[in-house]
């Protein structure tokens, strides 16, 4: 396997580890060399899952849920179907991440007009899902590998970016907190500061107050008769 390919391997696998996630595959013209390179890495077990190679669109639509109307109309080799194909195995699997890839390895497209070396790619999560493309030239077999290649690539720059926006929106959060922790403070003093001022203002009487007649009152006023 290419070196290339290997290290990309191992720094997608490092970003699992770290957070203990699991990952699965879905593989169509790459016929489980994706699966094959990942799992070369000793340890394996710790966080994959388990893996498809999907050929025809029966086994797409059986195994991954794939919409047999996208398949039928717009052919395996889109966006729509990479994305299905990742998240239908993450739901399978139970895993964190998926990784789909679906394109056309050659020599030739047969019933396709699409070109030979067309490859994308899909990535889900539970919370996003995204699918990439890219045009190859080569043969059957480099083209393979170049598509190995652009799916660990494109995995790890989605997690990145899903990094990225995670931590943007930790840290909004905690801005946010601590902004309604400065506003309840100020609420809080301005309260204390007007119940200060209202009641310097008030007019107090003396603890004992006085009848009409100016007999000072007690509590004898108010025994029965």
């Amino acid at each position: 396997m290419d070196e290339e390919v290997q290290a990309l391997a191992a720094r997608l696998v490092r970003r699992l580890k770290s957070v203990n996630a699991t990952i699965t595959i879905a593989e169509s013209c790459t016929g489980g060399l994706l699966a094959s390179t990942l799992t070369d890495i000793s340890g394996a077990s710790e966080w994959f899952n388990q893996s498809w190679v999907c050929y025809s669109y029966d086994s797409k639509v059986n195994e991954l849920d794939v919409e047999r109307n996208i398949l039928e109309t717009k052919g395996a080799v889109n966006a729509a179907v990479a994305i299905q194909m990742a998240d239908g195995a993450r739901k399978k699997s139970g895993a964190d991440l998926a990784i789909s890839i679906t394109g056309i390895a050659g020599p030739v497209a047969l019933n396709s007009n699409k070109p030979v070396g067309l490859v994308y790619v899909g990535i889900a999560s539970a919370h996003w899902a995204n699918a990439e493309s890219v045009q190859m030239g080569g043969t059957r077999y480099e083209n393979k590998i170049s598509f190995v290649h652009f799916a660990l690539r494109t995995a790890i720059d989605c997690w990145d970016r899903a990094k990225v926006r995670q931590e943007v929106a930790i840290a909004q959060k905690e801005k946010a907190a601590a902004v309604a922790v400065v506003e309840l403070a100020k609420s809080d003093a301005a309260n204390a500061r007007r119940a200060a001022e209202a009641s310097a203002e008030a007019s107090w009487q003396d603890e004992e107050w006085r009848e009409a007649d100016g007999k000072i009152g007690d509590d004898s006023d108010f025994e029965s008769p």
